[in-house]
């Protein structure tokens, strides 16, 4: 169980460095790691053989990867009814 502890450690980490190529402010990926490592320690707790510390790595692992790989778009309608989101660059992209 501790090999997985730590890779779970190793690709949260990995994840939270590669976090501006997918353009994710780091204030999302931190409340994602806190709800996915809150959610491992209450299920490291009930699942017997998991320790609490490690069900919260590999939840704040989860969390991190989840929030990471997730994107959140707004999206908008033009003046044909078409959707569009607004890039990082201010463009609108039609879906």
């Amino acid at each position: 169980m501790k090999n997985i502890g730590l890779i779970s450690g190793v690709v949260a980490l990995s994840v939270a460095f590669a976090a501006p190529a997918y353009a994710q402010s780091s204030g999302q990926l931190l409340k994602g790691g806190a709800i996915g490592g809150a959610g491992g320690a209450v299920a490291g707790a009930v699942i017997p053989g998991i320790s609490t510390g490690e069900g919260a790595l590999l939840g704040a692992g989860a969390g991190v990867a989840v929030t990471a790989l997730t994107k959140n778009k707004k999206y908008y309608r033009d003046n044909r009814g078409r959707k569009y989101y607004i890039n990082k660059r201010g463009y609108r992209v039609y879906k």
